[in-house]
């Protein structure tokens, strides 16, 4: 089937294909250094753990600050390309945020739901403690019921996504989630009153979105004011900067739970299934109804990242305030954000690989068309 694109969609698409530069050795290989990080991280945790506790002690209501530092050297390349005079434009792109809003909302907590009950309470039962069982797949539940807020820009901006979108879109999912989070959590685990950490919420929103909104609008004046070049170099010289800090992110990430990983790696493993199915399933759907609907694809592919993802901070702050520190529910959620990195990391690589197969089913419309 044959869709419609907003015409100024299309051409956005037609420029990024042009003007995309050549992938250098450090991009190429992205999927390699990632594997590294991850083995280096488990390794470094293992061996020298009181340095990766003392920073992740550095927190402030569950979110770890020396992390969110990390996540702001990832996110601000993209804002800096962000208009906000431009924002109005959005509305061109209803189709890819109704997509979303469907998927993160009316599918993605229920589909883990489902898939918490057939692979943690049926299919490896027998290799799971029976006392945590239950409380697995509630943390299963907790991670799927909230959309990512940070880390959805820096997958937007790998897979060349259009940034006015990606922001309007995370921005509305934040204002859904102050109503939406606790009624769908608690419905699920079949709980009359949800706990939900509002610090860990606030704290988030302002640290990932509000601050370095802030900080790249003021950047982006300054560097149009010094000539239409200056904004352009300031992009190719933080690209590599944003990559070694998504790799640093996966370093203490995996770092902070070496231990964890290694004394329990079949738990972590089981739990890691049906996480993995979730993402790949919410992912493909979500691009798969983009598709059909004629959604561009520089909307369509962060809409099924961001469709997919989770927001792991107020997952785990959530679980632990639920079920405790050391409960099934909080390892759970941990398993989220060991995850989220490297399979959001495929994802954008699919959604670049199938740009042909994608473009293929659409065509451009006129405005209002």
């Amino acid at each position: 089937m044959t869709g419609n694109i907003p015409v100024a969609a299309h051409e956005h698409a037609v420029r990024s294909v042009k003007k995309r530069p050549a992938l250098g050795l450090f991009e190429r290989f992205l999927t390699v250094w990632v594997a590294l990080c991850i083995i280096i991280g488990i390794g470094l945790g293992h061996f020298f753990p009181e340095p990766f506790q003392a920073i992740a002690g550095v927190e402030m209501a569950q979110v770890n600050l020396p992390v969110a530092v990390l996540i702001w050297l990832m996110i601000i390349p993209m804002l800096l390309k962000i208009d906000l005079g431009a924002l109005h434009q959005v509305k061109e792109h209803w189709r890819g945020i109704g997509v979303t809003l469907f998927i993160n909302w009316a599918v993605k907590p229920f589909s883990m739901a489902l898939l918490g009950w057939l692979f943690i309470g049926w299919l490896f039962r027998p290799w799971l403690p029976e006392e945590q069982v239950a409380s697995y797949i509630a943390g299963l539940i907790i991670l799927a019921a909230a959309p990512c807020t940070a880390m959805v820009f820096v997958w937007s901006n790998l897979c060349d996504g259009e940034p006015h979108f990606t922001l309007s879109q995370v921005a509305l999912n934040d204002a859904i989630m102050v109503v939406a989070f606790a009624p769908i959590v608690g419905l699920l685990l079949g709980l009359s009153a949800i706990v939900v950490p509002w610090d860990t919420l606030v704290i988030s929103v302002v640290l990932f979105i509000v601050v370095p909104v802030v900080i790249a609008q003021v950047g982006r004046r300054a560097l149009l004011a010094r000539g239409p070049g200056a904004l352009r170099s300031a992009l190719d010289w933080l690209q590599p900067v944003s990559l070694l800090a998504l790799l640093a992110t996966l370093v203490l990430l995996f770092g902070f739970q070496g231990e964890q990983i290694l004394a329990q790696p079949l738990i972590i493993l089981l739990l890691a299934i049906p996480i993995l199915i979730q993402v790949y399933f919410n992912a493909g759907l979500a691009y798969w109804l983009n598709r059909r609907l004629g959604v561009a694809h520089c909307v369509a592919a962060p809409s099924a990242l961001i469709g997919a993802s989770n927001f792991f901070e107020l997952a785990v702050a959530t679980a632990i305030v639920l079920f405790g520190f050391q409960s099934g529910a909080a390892l759970a959620t941990v398993v989220g954000v060991l995850v989220e990195v490297p399979v959001m990391l495929s994802v954008v690589h699919l959604t670049t690989v199938s740009r042909g197969w994608y473009d293929r089913g659409t065509v451009p419309m006129r405005r209002g068309g």
